[in-house]
């Protein structure tokens, strides 16, 4: 039973950094950090922007004020199962097995996401539907709108406040500004399939770790910032070309 024991220590430990003021400081004070937090941030923007849409279309039914507390009791349950996925997903991820396993994973995301299409969401009305039904159906999509980001991130730090951050901030750009990120969708389509390269860079980095290679912050922020201005760059470009293939 020892290694039960130790499982469990390991875990408390881990939950532990939620509660230390050295681990925030410290998240606080690095730039390193930081710049993790912000890739977190856009991915999830990337990702989730018409799922915040979908969100809104599953509350609709209810009264104005009734929306509003839907979707903040949603936000609680995101954040709550983002405590626990990252408290134990930091354990879990020092296993070889289980980095090689998560970064299989994004490459399904990332090949499914690109060759296959993303296959849409259900724009689903719960016409009918309790105000508690509908928060326990809020809670559950975005449990399930955060599994893939959350596994994500686990790919670029094993710090627990990063990676909280990033999914607090990265909720919070969901829904506060969904609009902005379809609005810079629509201008550069692009950037939805660029959001699954960039799942596709993050596994490949992941699974590198798993057998001893570590790409450094530089190189991965070199990339990051290379391929999102990039697709800028070349769909600006496709639409010039296309301007003057119409004139």
């Amino acid at each position: 039973m020892d290694w039960f024991s130790d499982f469990f220590r390991n875990i408390s430990d881990n939950y532990g950094h939620f509660f230390s003021w050295s681990d925030i400081a410290g998240t606080l004070s690095d730039p390193v950090s930081w710049g993790i937090i912000g890739s977190l941030i856009l991915l999830e923007g990337l990702l989730s922007a018409d799922n915040a849409l979908v969100l809104a279309v599953m509350v609709k039914h209810l009264p104005k004020e009734q929306q509003k507390k839907a979707l903040f009791y949603g936000i609680l349950g995101a954040y709550l199962f983002r405590f626990l996925a990252i408290g134990l997903g930091t354990f879990l991820i020092k296993f070889t097995l289980v980095k090689v396993l998560g970064a299989l994973y994004l490459f399904y995301i990332a090949y499914k996401g690109l060759f296959k299409g993303s296959g849409g969401e259900e724009h689903t009305e719960n016409k009918g539907t309790s105000f508690w039904r509908t928060v326990l159906m809020v809670e559950l999509m975005d449990i399930a709108f955060s599994i893939d980001s959350v596994v994500a991130a686990f790919g670029l730090s094993d710090k627990v406040w990063v990676l909280f951050l990033g999914g607090i901030l990265g909720v919070l750009m969901m829904r506060g500004v969904a609009q902005l990120f379809l609005k810079l969708i629509a201008r550069f389509p692009e950037l939805e399939q660029t959001a699954f390269l960039l799942i596709a860079i993050i596994a490949g980095k992941m699974l590198a770790g798993a057998f001893g290679y570590e790409m450094s912050h530089v190189v991965f922020f070199t990339i990051l910032i290379a391929v999102f201005v990039g697709t800028i760059l070349y769909s600006t470009g496709k639409k010039k070309r296309e301007a003057s293939r119409k004139a």
